[in-house]
């Protein structure tokens, strides 16, 4: 027995002076990356996660200055240097793998083909290592084969896949329907999966799935990852949209991949599934809003947009916009964000005023406390109606989007807050309009053009290219709601926890 426990430390210790040797070359960017991976899995060390790290290791600033890129590669090694977890120690290994693969790509020589440019173009993305560095190690996961020198590295095959996914009990999601289609739009798979935990949300208004629909389902995510491992032989090319989401919930790790959200550059949207991108990118609508996703009809529609970028010319990033359509799709809708888990979300009609439906916003991130939706109103009056009927700390996004602060007690006695956002700003009209966007834009270069500050000298520009007079004023204001935030956040956080405990009592786990 001794003998075994000397053995696992010596194990232990080899792997960790191996990983540290290799972290400790690593370039700031890829230790920026390893970080921001260790607080979204939540991964603490000997002195807890990072936040609690730097309450320790740095007295003067602490966690106020907690953004990973702001501190010094040497705070960051510091941290890095806490773990001592063999697992821990092996996913920080993938993600300067990742990076390397990365660095790897962007040495290429020979000419590509369109479908090869388009994979070159995302694993190059400057945030693809940030999104693809997989937990792959772990028990339950598929690591397709990478045959660098072989023929398989010029295939140009295609399948687009898309994923639907289910709330667990354990706050983490669980596959319940996949889709692939291929180049001409066939089917190649499509199933229902039973998910191997307890459900607790099947967001049916997103997924079309209920509960009565798997009763008589028996397929299993090893089932899917078979037929997955099938389709991605001798190097077939798998697009998508946000496709790390997807390559997550079926515990696949692949690396021969198109991501539309990397490849294309737009300020329409950042989700194909959003009837606005495919107004502007293909031209129609894909369902009416408030309508359930149709897995298939969004893998088809990854796979259209993927072969429109191929007609267009790979690198022509002028894709037409219909911003008229898009503002009014946008105005109707109120984005409900950092919504605690323990909130379905039908109980959003409880807390905002007026007639909507709700949507949940298709992030598909494993684990986490809090969630997103859009409530959708019949028009942009509405929307604007119910906003203004909110009571809740008036503020405005990054962006300059009005959104409020609104804490709320439902019925039920569960008391939070979660926040509501305008998708466009006030004042913005059809013929002159930035429209909201998602998320932030996920390109492999700079933003359209920079913005510039208005002067007295200069001819205004576009709204668009304006940012706030007050930087100083504004920046203040930041920092102030980004303390707020992190009060909050610990806040919610313990009412999560003590709502969950008191489950699992009723329950008599």
């Amino acid at each position: 027995m001794k003998t075994q426990t000397k053995s696992l430390l010596d194990q232990k210790s080899q792997m960790k002076t191996y990983s540290m040797e290799k972290i400790e070359k690593a370039p700031k960017e890829v230790l920026v990356d390893i970080v921001k991976l260790a607080q979204k899995r939540g991964m603490e060390g000997s002195n807890g996660g990072w936040k609690e790290f730097l309450s320790v290791y740095d007295k003067k600033l602490g966690k106020s200055l907690s953004d990973p890129a702001k501190r010094a590669p040497d705070a960051l090694l510091a941290f890095l240097n806490t773990f001592t977890n063999l697992d821990d120690l092996k996913f920080f290994d993938k993600v300067v793998e990742k990076h390397e693969s990365t660095e790897h790509i962007e040495k290429k020589t020979d000419k590509l083909s369109p479908e090869q440019e388009l994979v070159h173009k995302t694993v190059a993305h400057p945030h693809y290592a940030l999104h693809y560095s997989f937990p792959s190690h772990e028990e339950g996961w598929v690591v397709t084969k990478n045959r660098k020198k072989l023929k398989e590295t010029r295939c140009n095959t295609m399948v687009a896949v898309d994923c639907e996914m289910v709330l667990c009990e354990d706050g983490t999601d669980a596959l319940v329907r996949v889709c692939v289609v291929n180049r001409d739009l066939k089917v190649k798979l499509d199933e229902l999966v039973k998910p191997d935990k307890v459900v607790v949300d099947y967001r049916t208004s997103i997924t079309g799935v209920s509960a009565k629909d798997l009763e008589q389902v028996t397929c299993s995510l090893q089932d899917i990852q078979e037929s997955m491992k099938k389709l991605l032989s001798r190097g077939t090319i798998l697009v998508g949209h946000s496709l790390n989401n997807d390559l997550q919930a079926l515990k696949v790790d692949h690396t021969r991949v198109i991501d539309t959200s990397l490849v294309f550059k737009y300020w329409s949207g950042s989700n194909f599934r959003r009837p606005s991108i495919l107004i502007s990118v293909l031209g129609y609508e894909l369902r009416k809003e408030g309508a359930p996703h149709n897995c298939l009809e969004d893998a088809r529609a990854a796979m259209k947009l993927v072969l429109a970028k191929i007609d267009g010319g790979v690198d022509n990033n002028s894709i037409p916009t219909y911003q008229n359509d898009v503002h009014e799709t946008e105005a109707m809708k109120l984005l409900c964000h950092r919504i605690p888990i323990s909130i379905p979300g039908e109980k959003l009609l409880e807390i905002i005023p007026g007639e909507f439906t709700v949507e949940l916003k298709a992030n598909k991130k494993a684990g986490g406390d809090k969630y997103a939706a859009f409530a959708v109103f019949k028009n942009k009056q509405e929307a604007d109606a119910a906003f203004d009927g909110l009571v809740g700390d008036q503020l405005k996004d990054s962006s300059g989007r009005p959104q409020k602060l609104v804490s709320f007690k439902l019925d039920s006695g569960v008391a939070g807050s979660l926040y509501v956002r305008k998708m466009v700003q006030d004042g913005d009209d059809n013929n002159n309009v930035q429209v909201a966007s998602n998320k932030r834009p996920l390109e492999d270069g700079i933003l359209t053009q920079p913005k510039k500050l208005k002067t007295d000298e200069e001819t205004p520009e576009p709204k668009e290219n304006v940012v706030c007079s007050n930087c100083d004023d504004y920046i203040k204001e930041i920092e102030t709601l980004k303390k707020q935030l992190s009060d909050r956040d610990q806040e919610i956080s313990m009412l999560h926890k003590i709502i969950v405990s008191q489950a699992r009592k009723q329950s008599g786990i």
